[in-house]
């Protein structure tokens, strides 16, 4: 049987307060638990035009209408508006996904931040805010966080170590094809990283011959491992995709395919070692976590 995780990212206010509540009806009309990984701090989304030089940003930006899709407020944030905070705006929203029985985690504090700095964040900064997200979910859940995802599939051997130093159950920072044991500049981690296997909407929509009626299509037929994790945002399958991203679910449905969570697929996996590569994918600007192609790591 076909397997797919739905592996659901908020990076800015209005995805939170408007997509996420959207996305959790939608999963309670079908009977789905997703994991969803949270931003819990400001929302500085307007300082992501920095990224304006990155190969591939700006085709990017206008094959997703980025300013309809986020909002023109949510470009602004944390340059010529304040940047808003996300969670505490409503922690019912989040307290909502717990209390539903979705496999909840942490995403970022600051999303833009950890995302374009992560090689220059220091060990004592990444965990300080790591802490801050823990913290909240914590105090709104009564629980600790026992997952994270990094914002852009970014990763460095400081946020590795620390996820290692925290115990958390499963990480989702990487692009690959099955549950794996990360390698990275030489050195063995844990815990077991889920990587992202489909391209995401944003990175595919509007490519020849891909669009609203053909993208379903696209990953189910995508969906030919036993192993299948794919990424979807509150700002676009919750909002204006939301139509598209329901047409998906049924159609998944049909062909018979399961939903898991990626908390599922931690328990169920035997992972083997693998490298964690930096490099780039299309659609995606700049280079991100790649789970090597070449066979398991032997040492």
């Amino acid at each position: 049987m076909t397997q797919l995780a739905l592996k659901v990212d908020i990076d800015t206010l209005r995805g939170y307060r408007e997509g996420l509540p959207q996305m959790l009806d939608l999963f309670k009309k079908h009977g789905i638990r997703a994991s969803i990984f949270f931003s819990f701090g400001p929302d500085n989304s307007g300082k992501a035009i920095r990224r304006i030089f990155r190969k591939g940003f700006i085709s990017k930006m206008m094959r997703t209408k980025a300013p309809s899709t986020y909002g023109i407020k949510t470009l602004m944030y944390g340059t010529l508006l304040p940047a808003p905070m996300i969670v505490p705006s409503d922690p019912g929203i989040f307290v909502r996904a717990v209390d539903e029985g979705h496999d909840c985690g942490v995403h970022a504090w600051d999303h833009v931040y950890v995302q374009d700095e992560l090689a220059g964040i220091s060990k004592e900064e990444f965990r300080s805010l790591y802490e801050k997200s823990a913290a909240m979910f914590e105090r709104l859940s009564g629980r600790k966080p026992l997952s994270c995802a990094a914002p852009g599939w970014q990763i460095s051997s400081v946020s590795l170590g620390v996820q290692q130093e925290l115990g958390l159950k499963y990480c989702s920072d990487t692009r690959g094809r099955s549950p794996f044991l990360p390698l990275f500049e030489g050195k063995a981690y844990t815990p077991v990283q889920i990587p992202t296997t489909l391209p995401t909407m944003d990175e595919i929509l509007g490519l020849p011959g891909i669009n609203d009626d053909t993208i379903g299509d696209v990953w189910i037929k995508g969906m030919d491992r036993e192993w299948n994790v794919l990424t979807v945002h509150a700002e676009m399958e919750g909002l204006s995709k939301i139509g598209v991203f329901e047409d998906f679910i049924k159609k998944a449905e049909e062909n018979g395919v399961r939903f898991r969570t990626l908390a599922d697929f931690a328990e169920d996996s035997a992972p083997e070692q693998c490298r964690i590569i930096m490099g780039s994918l299309t659609g995606r600007a700049g280079t991100l976590a790649l789970q090597e192609d070449d066979q398991k790591w032997t040492g």
